[in-house]
């Protein structure tokens, strides 16, 4: 076998190999991300639903404005409530 039939051959492999990673990793990646998605989004919402928690304020009681804006109230608040806000 000659020098460049080995080289060859030793690239196809390389090649080969990058294409396997790249395949397998793309299965992992979708299989692991599914899971975390159903597991992770999917049951929050599920208890959300059960409690009855809407993370999103988009209904309108009749009357109110039109808008989802709401007003914060910024006002001046005393200097010992800026400390410790969390």
């Amino acid at each position: 076998m000659s020098r460049g039939a080995a080289l060859a051959f030793l690239k196809g492999c390389r090649e080969g190999m990058h294409l396997f990673g790249q395949n397998i990793a793309l299965i992992i990646n979708t299989i692991l991300l599914t899971a975390v998605y159903v597991l992770g989004v999917g049951m929050t919402s599920l208890i959300a639903k059960m409690a009855g928690r809407h993370f999103l304020e988009t209904r309108m009681k009749k009357g109110e404005k039109e808008s989802y804006w709401k007003d914060l109230n910024l006002g001046k608040k005393a200097v010992d409530e800026h400390y410790r806000q969390f």
